[in-house]
């Protein structure tokens, strides 16, 4: 896969995708959009567990890029916040587990990468927040909506509202982040966490993290319904049986994802 403004490094089962573009703080372009949904497209096989992560040690993603924005009508705006929202809804949904390793300014859409991903592991010196409204804008990739549900409505309004950039501290005080760690020790931290989420059932991740998903939004009593009917499709897989088997001999378990 030929990226410009990506990398990709795969470890066995687990893949390191950098956003490429540090002499612009790794900022989302059209290209990058355009790069990360062909990664998408062609996901790798054999991947249990993806870590996405910036470029150099002063950037996850700055946010957008701004000067792209300068000349785009209504019309083309609604139809690149669309296009954003897809590509992180893909992420979101995506079948394995997406850990974002967050090493410095997670800005704008930057913010809107990371809520995007599985859970988010941060740098000490990493920063957080979506300053749109002190451009005149709001932001248009879901941010409005996912750090809501990650840390209540009245958080998000602060942090929307005031466009303030958090640190990495407060940021975990808030519950948006799961670890802050020493910058140093970011991204082997997030492999070992990797390699943990990767040594699990693939088929059971996939449910597991659908269940979640789809569940998080509904009624109580509609998600337990759901989460039912997906514990019941473990046992329709081959890794229940190994899993369950391992078990009982006492083994590590050889799971396939079947």
């Amino acid at each position: 896969m030929d990226m410009e403004t990506l990398s990709f490094e795969q470890q066995g089962t687990i893949g390191i995708l950098k956003v490429n573009r540090p002499k612009a703080l790794n900022a989302l372009n059209a290209q990058v959009l355009t790069e990360l949904e062909g990664f998408f497209d062609a996901f790798p096989k054999g991947l249990r567990c993806l870590i996405i992560t910036g470029e150099g040690e002063k950037a996850f993603v700055a946010g957008a890029d701004i000067k792209e924005m300068e000349s785009s009508t209504p019309d083309q705006a609604h139809k690149q916040a669309q296009r954003g929202q897809a590509l992180f809804d893909r992420i979101e949904t995506c079948r394995v587990p997406v850990i974002a390793a967050v090493n410095g300014f997670a800005l704008g859409g930057g913010f809107e990468l990371a809520l995007a991903c599985d859970f988010i592991v941060a740098s000490q010196n990493a920063k957080f927040g979506l300053p749109e409204v002190s451009l005149g804008l709001i932001p248009g990739y879901g941010g409005t909506q996912r750090l809501g549900r990650a840390i209540g409505k009245g958080k998000a309004r602060f942090v929307t509202l005031t466009g303030d950039i958090y640190s990495a501290e407060q940021a975990y005080a808030w519950g948006v982040v799961v670890k802050v760690v020493p910058p140093a020790q970011l991204l082997s931290e997030c492999l070992q966490i990797a390699e943990k989420i990767a040594a699990r059932s693939p088929a059971a991740l996939s449910l597991a993290k659908r269940a979640i998903h789809e569940g998080f939004d509904g009624n109580q009593w509609e998600a337990l319904k759901l989460e039912a009917e997906l514990f019941a499709d473990t046992f329709r897989t081959k890794d229940h049986s190994e899993g369950i088997k391992a078990f009982i001999e006492k083994r590590a378990p050889r799971f396939t994802g079947e």
